[in-house]
């Protein structure tokens, strides 16, 4: 498979299985704590395939103008043909970036709303800092995320298995992912620290729900999203398999038939960029 078609499955995936369930829980944060302007232009970072910029776009009404973000051109693809037959393309635009260097001249917008809910924490920093240099002053910033204590069953299972596989020099590996969560404090602290003022946070437990081991691994928001972060550091394939063998048998063990479940803290932080 090219990498180009390799894109074009994701995108798909993120289309069908990803922005509906995970996708969702974190736009209702958006939906309910984030005003829209009445007029003037927004942005939505890491638009994926559109479904919740083209929402917001509705509601905002034909007063605002909205240009939609992302890294990937086959996501991006798909949200111009939502727009398309949702006829707002006179008011909506997509554009490929990259979230640490958003292509605009300074305070454009009155509004900028991103999604770092799937996005490695490392890279928060400089997208918030491009997402603050892009609005406007008194424009509002606000990104969604996953913060400390999200997927902490995963983590305790992964570590487990990795001792099991005989892998005990991996294990930094999870001990990495679970201290890189920021902290709903740390994320306050961040949006202070990029100049934004009046920061509010608001957090929503939430969890996924799968009957076995097998359905959670092959489930297109863990195996395709999820996995690739948290697998990658391994040395090799052989050794993902190892891992994976070893999480499997882990998972159906302890669950006695009953489900599995993985929690998440989604979290949205907010504020007003100072005039």
């Amino acid at each position: 498979m090219s990498q180009q078609e390799h894109d074009k499955e994701l995108a798909y995936l993120h289309d069908l299985y990803v922005a509906p369930d995970w996708g969702e829980r974190f736009a209702e944060l958006i939906d309910e704590h984030v005003k829209l302007p009445k007029e003037g232009r927004a942005l939505y970072v890491a638009a994926g395939t559109g479904e919740h910029a083209l929402a917001l776009q509705e509601r905002a009404g034909r007063d605002v103008t909205l240009i939609g973000v992302d890294e990937s051109e086959a996501r991006l693809q798909i949200a111009r043909v939502k727009a398309q037959a949702a006829k707002l393309g006179a008011q909506t635009e997509f554009r490929l970036t990259q979230l640490e260097a958003l292509d605009f001249e300074d305070d454009q917008f009155e509004l900028v709303v991103g999604d770092a809910s799937l996005v490695t924490p490392e890279r928060l920093p400089e997208i918030l800092a491009e997402m603050v240099r892009v609005a406007a002053p008194g424009g509002t910033v606000a990104l969604n995320l996953t913060t400390a204590s999200s997927f902490g069953e995963f983590f305790s299972i992964y570590w487990e298995a990795l001792g099991n596989a005989g892998l005990l020099d991996e294990t930094p590996i999870v001990e990495h992912l679970i201290m890189e969560l920021p902290t709903i404090t740390d994320v306050a602290q961040l949006a202070a620290r990029e100049g934004l003022d009046e920061v509010q946070t608001w957090t929503n437990i939430e969890e996924f729900v799968y009957a076995s081991a097998a359905e959670f691994l092959n489930a297109p928001l863990v195996k395709n999203f999820l996995l690739r972060n948290w697998l990658d550091p391994l040395p090799d394939e052989a050794t993902h398999t190892r891992v994976l063998a070893a999480i499997t048998q882990i998972i159906d063990e302890e669950r006695h038939e009953g489900e599995f479940a993985l929690s998440i803290k989604a979290t949205l932080v907010v504020g007003q960029k100072g005039r």
